[in-house]
């Protein structure tokens, strides 16, 4: 283990390692044809490169800092799932990307949307090749170029953080990908360890630190990463156009006679909560984690599942009783956006009090995320049922309901705003907030009759009331 990897806490694996650690019958793609050729040393001329280039090629026994084929990506269940691999060579000088690089990773997406195939990136670089400077630079326009075409294709793309993970690598093929999963302990940031602030906390540039801040979807061991990726690649390849059924009600109650029993029925402590549908809907999970824009919301739950009753694969997005902040809007409109482009059906679960309102939340463009949520809802192709398994609050709930698609369960509601504030708007005593549940027409039933919900579900069966 080298000296970075040591302080790192991750083990650093040759490019074919990686490719072995996750994948059986690879086969390597055929070098690109060049699309140009260079003088001695390079682009550049820079002197020594042709003879750096060879003692990286004797040393790791590959040619180009990254190797890409094609293997099959096998779960403990004994499904399969074939995909394109890339995976980089750190011993081939840092794994860095050059022009050479860029002719392999544009040929490797060339040939997943040729063969519909799914990418999985192996990441581990530290950046662009100085050598071959901004040759060698531009090159990440490339892998952009590439990485979109392969999003419009609608075939989803995996990166695998390895230690390290810096510089454009991780700008393009990590951070760029649908899912990211990191090992443990990786090195992972923009900045490389040479060339960081001298007083910089070494802890920031960890997977942890970036799990943290919502740009990796989950850490995942070493003895569970082939099975945490069977899982995803099997999870993001399964379309389908039929939406989902609401689920049938968890909780064992009638529907409320006034509207503060059903806020009483609502906000009640052992009411059935989100983690408990999801347990009951799917068989198997996996999660999305961030806003890719520096947050994270624990109660906003999203992921991918195996539905029990028929092994599709649909979305979830799901509240868990908890005021929604900013991250956990725009987590669920990356949820949605990513159903939406891989053709998987979308069931949301709403159960908040309403969006956090305080200062931070304020910062942090609680109305954009807001908004942004209720684009990403608004657009959507892929069908998205939503239920109401709790409490109702206002737009921070609505936010998350779709359009003529919503279900309620007898313990919730659905408000313009919460009763006890309503009541204080309208300057009356704490007395009358019963009342003014009454008149905002708050229980299921009601939503029913007023037409913002389908119908009622009951315990184990939907009751359609319209």
């Amino acid at each position: 283990m080298t000296e970075s990897a040591a302080v790192h806490g991750s083990r650093r694996f040759t490019a074919r390692e990686a490719i072995a650690l996750v994948g059986i019958g690879f086969t390597d793609l055929a070098p690109p044809t060049p699309r140009g050729s260079y003088g001695p040393d390079g682009p550049l001329s820079w002197q020594g490169y042709d003879a750096s280039r060879t003692r990286a090629a004797d040393r790791t026994g590959e040619e180009e800092s990254v190797v890409c084929g094609t293997a099959t990506v096998k779960s403990d269940d004994g499904g399969t799932t074939p995909a394109v691999l890339i995976s980089f060579e750190f011993g081939f000088l840092g794994g860095s990307l050059g022009e050479r690089t860029g002719d392999r990773l544009e040929a490797a997406h060339a040939y997943a949307r040729a063969h519909r195939l799914p990418v999985v990136s192996l990441v581990a670089t530290g950046g662009s090749r100085m050598q071959e400077g901004m040759r060698a630079l531009v090159q990440l326009h490339r892998v952009a170029r590439q990485s979109v075409l392969t999003r419009a294709a609608g075939l989803p793309q995996i990166a695998v953080l390895r230690d390290p993970t810096t510089g454009g690598g991780w700008a393009t093929l990590g951070a760029g990908a649908d899912v990211i999963l990191a090992l443990p302990g990786a090195q992972v940031g923009f900045a490389g360890s040479r060339v960081r602030p001298p007083d910089a906390d070494p802890v920031a540039y960890t997977a942890e630190a970036q799990l943290a801040a919502g740009a990796v979807d989950a850490v995942v061991p070493e003895r569970e990463l082939p099975e945490a990726l069977a899982l995803w690649l099997r999870l993001l390849s399964d379309p389908s156009t039929d939406p989902v059924p609401p689920p049938p009600a968890l909780g064992d109650v009638g529907l409320p006679v006034t509207g503060w029993e059903a806020v009483r029925a609502a906000r009640a402590p052992r009411r059935p909560r989100a983690e408990a549908y999801l347990d009951a809907c799917f068989t198997r999970r996996a999660a999305i984690s961030g806003d890719r824009c520096g947050g994270t919301d624990e109660g906003m739950l999203c992921g991918f599942g195996v539905r029990a009753e028929d092994g599709r694969t649909v979305a979830y997005a799901a509240q868990t009783g908890t005021a929604t902040l900013p991250a956990g809007y725009r987590t669920a409109a990356r949820l949605i956006r990513l159903a939406d482009r891989l053709r998987i059906p979308v069931l949301t679960l709403v159960d908040t009090p309403g969006a956090a309102n305080d200062a931070e939340a304020e910062r942090q463009g609680a109305g954009a995320a807001i908004a942004e949520l209720f684009a990403a809802v608004a657009v959507a192709e892929t069908p998205v049922t939503t239920l109401l398994i709790g409490e109702g609050g206002s737009g921070g709930a609505l936010a998350l309901a779709a359009p003529a698609n919503t279900w309620a369960t007898p313990d919730s509601y659905f408000s313009v705003i919460a009763p006890e504030l309503a009541a204080a708007i309208l300057k009356r005593p704490p007395e009358e907030v019963r009342a003014t549940a009454d008149q905002l027409r708050i229980r299921p039933q009601d939503l029913v009759e007023l037409g913002v919900v389908r119908g009622v579900v009951e315990r184990g069966i939907v009751e359609r009331r319209r």
